[in-house]
């Protein structure tokens, strides 16, 4: 059996044996999935069919921040919605018996598909088939906030009243819990989305808190790619939809604000995506309503990856991170901070 950092696969074994015997066919193997940089995904191998298994991060971390079992219960709720997500399995507090992780953690069935992280990953598809793909992404995003919590039993998911002014307390305890260097203009420039929030929206939906082409599965043939998966939803709950809009026109032209190596995205000039006011465009039409300005969503959405890039930064100095890449990312956060301050200069009062 092959253990990774933060998971024994013998006790994982023994839990699928006992948890779910239908499920356990041989030895186990993991293999860190690469890609994200909070939460920990392993794929597993040898049990009847192929098992993905989410744990928080090693080391430093905000509980809320990575809270897996909120996750699993966001992901189990939209199966059968418009939202495609990944078959959920279990989720376990293993805390106390620290027979797999030492810390909750869920297991999900493996979605077959690639995440479009890299320029050169686009040429499995033609640019038209990167077009629609861009297309839909927006549509799918459109449909979750179309959800009703109450529906999909998710009313308790979270507390829409005041959601805005939460997201910048839990995101300056964030700050305040990796400061491992002097941060002025990121300091700056939460004090400026402070003082300028806006009323938020009428809408109440499902915030899935960090949508991007690259938190998605993509399948298909070259001509007509599909999202066959939404992943990552650690950061949802229920509040103003227009955050997730800030922060998917973050990541389509993140790499305009830093270029490689430190961005991840294939989205490119001539590659065939849509414009991100395209995509602002299809979800408004998919929702019927009309989108006003996203400025300080903009600059909420750099602000708020600033952060965990900086939490990230501090388990890097420390020791906690499992995978590679994780040296750069601290060069991202001056110049989010610096992209949050340029969308707020554009805020209308």
């Amino acid at each position: 059996m092959t253990d990774v950092p933060g998971l024994d696969c013998a006790g994982l074994s023994q839990w699928l044996t006992r948890a779910h015997p239908t499920l356990a066919a041989g030895p186990l193997s993991a293999s860190v999935i690469a890609g994200g940089r909070s939460n920990l995904t392993y794929r597993i191998d040898g049990a009847a069919r192929p098992l993905v298994l989410r744990r928080p991060p090693l080391g430093h971390v905000l509980s809320s921040a990575h809270d897996v079992r909120r996750e699993h219960r966001v992901i189990s709720a939209l199966a059968g919605s418009a939202v495609p997500v990944p078959p959920t399995i279990d989720v376990v507090d293993d805390t106390a018996a620290n027979e797999v992780t030492g810390t909750p953690f869920f297991v999900m069935e493996l979605v077959e598909g690639a995440v479009l992280s890299q320029p050169e990953q686009n040429a499995a598809f033609t640019a038209d088939g990167l077009h629609a793909l861009g297309r839909q992404l927006a549509e799918i995003l459109a449909d979750l906030h179309a959800v009703a919590p109450a529906d999909v039993g998710l009313r308790d998911f979270g507390r829409p009243d005041g959601y805005l002014d939460r997201q910048l307390s839990t995101w300056r305890r964030q700050l305040d819990a990796s400061r491992t260097r002097p941060l002025d203009l990121l300091d700056e420039l939460q004090d400026r989305l402070g003082s300028t929030r806006p009323a938020g929206s009428d809408v109440v939906g499902i915030v899935h808190g960090d949508f991007r082409l690259d938190n998605v599965l993509v399948a298909g043939p070259p001509h007509r790619p599909r999202v066959a998966s939404v992943l990552d939803w650690e950061m949802a709950t229920l509040g103003d939809p227009l955050v997730d809009l800030g922060i998917l026109g973050l990541y389509w032209e993140i790499r305009e604000l830093a270029g490689d190596p430190v961005s991840q995205s294939a989205v490119v000039p001539g590659a065939g995506y849509p414009s991100f006011d395209e995509l602002v465009d299809v979800y408004a039409a998919r929702t019927s309503r009309a989108i006003g300005d996203l400025s300080w969503y903009r600059a909420f959405a750099s602000y708020k990856l600033a952060v965990i890039l900086e939490g990230i930064h501090c388990r890097f100095l420390s020791g906690d991170t499992v995978g590679e890449g994780f040296d750069l990312i601290g060069d991202l956060v001056r110049p989010l901070a610096d992209d949050g301050i340029r969308h707020l200069s554009a805020v209308r009062s």
